[in-house]
């Protein structure tokens, strides 16, 4: 029996592969000794850099964890020193990088986060390229004819050229997505927390084109209008049911990951929930929990990729997001897949 570890070096697996397109920024992460208040001073005790967004943290995570397929990043980014950041660490990660448009008439997106030990981060974001991507700009084609199976996009709500809504009601990430699909890729998004008005409909847009939608609880209230958190901040676990009952009937086509820090559903069309149950994280392990969904993501992108059994996939991706949550970026914790399937307890799978 051939495990999925044994059979990485497979010519199926290699045929294969993910492309990540959306959202490239550089993260500078300050850790500073108090949150100030208007006209005062704190210290920076530590500056951390990363290179951070949907996409970028999604591709570089499924590096870390070993995957073995190819892997390729697609977006905007600028003529800059901080675009050459973001194309040397994906490079050095093993990424194809030619999917990636350098525009000169714009700074790569970067974003300054403020860190104070035990409290809310800060962010104080420029969106520079990433605003720029539109679906004209991104070849799904491409990337179907070199042999890539998934296209994964994120996120929306913060790629304003490809949620803008035409007359029609469309979108540039409808667009893309359909595009997507129509060269036989798997159509793989997250999008990310905002308080657009218009938020659903942006979202609602792009669904239709969705195989498979991976968000937390609060997306997923927003996109759906179903309020997820009590007064108290307890996860309604009823209300998160009528949530992703109501991405599959938006269009969702095969599978709404709906992740909360306690819970995981995953919806299917015809198919009850499968609910998988994180285990709990001491608080004092936790560095950082920037980047802990699209910890969450790669996992699933990885597991779909390889077939693997919806429950392994789930509690995998709980386990990689809580290893994110021990690292000072959003993807500097991320270990290889061995070591998240051995913290599942349960048998490697078969390769796909």
């Amino acid at each position: 029996m051939r495990t999925g570890e044994e059979g990485r070096g497979s010519e199926k697996q290699k045929t294969g592969g993910i492309v990540c397109a959306g959202n490239f920024i550089v993260d500078r992460v300050h850790t500073l000794s108090y949150w100030p208040e208007q006209g005062n001073l704190a210290h920076i005790l530590h500056q951390d850099l990363g290179v951070g967004g949907g996409a970028a943290n999604v591709v570089t995570d499924l590096a870390s964890l070993g995957f073995p397929g190819k892997l390729a990043a697609a977006g905007c980014i600028g003529a800059d020193i901080d675009g050459e950041i973001v194309k040397s660490r994906l490079v050095a990660a093993g990424i194809d990088v030619d999917g990636l448009t350098v525009l000169a008439d714009h700074a790569t997106a970067h974003t300054h986060v403020m860190n104070v030990p035990g409290q809310n981060r800060t962010f104080f974001y420029h969106g520079g390229a990433n605003d720029a991507v539109t679906d004209a700009l991104v070849s799904p084609t491409t990337f179907a004819k070199a042999g890539y199976r998934l296209f994964y996009l994120g996120y929306l709500m913060l790629l304003p050229g490809l949620d803008r809504l035409d007359e029609n009601g469309r979108s540039g990430a409808s667009r893309l997505l359909e595009t997507a699909q129509g060269a036989g890729l798997t159509t793989c998004v997250d999008f990310v927390s905002s308080e657009d008005p218009e938020y659903a409909a942006k979202v609602g847009a792009a669904l239709p084109f969705c195989d498979f939608l991976v968000i937390n609880e609060m997306e997923a209230g927003r996109a759906t209008g179903v309020t997820v958190r009590d007064a108290k901040g307890d996860l309604i676990e009823a209300e998160l049911l009528t949530a992703g009952e109501r991405l599959l009937a938006a269009g969702v086509a095969k599978g709404a990951v709906i992740h909360a820090p306690e819970i995981c559903f995953w919806f299917a069309p015809g198919a009850l929930p499968v609910v998988i149950r994180s285990r709990p994280v001491d608080p004092s392990d936790i560095v950082s929990t920037v980047g802990a969904g699209d910890a969450f993501c790669a996992a699933v992108l990885y597991g779909l990729h390889e077939n693997w059994p919806v429950e392994l996939i789930c509690a995998v991706a709980h386990s990689a997001a809580a290893y994110c949550l021990g690292g000072a970026t959003a993807t500097d914790g991320i270990p290889d897949m061995a070591v998240l399937l051995a913290d599942t307890k349960e048998p490697t799978p078969l390769s796909g």
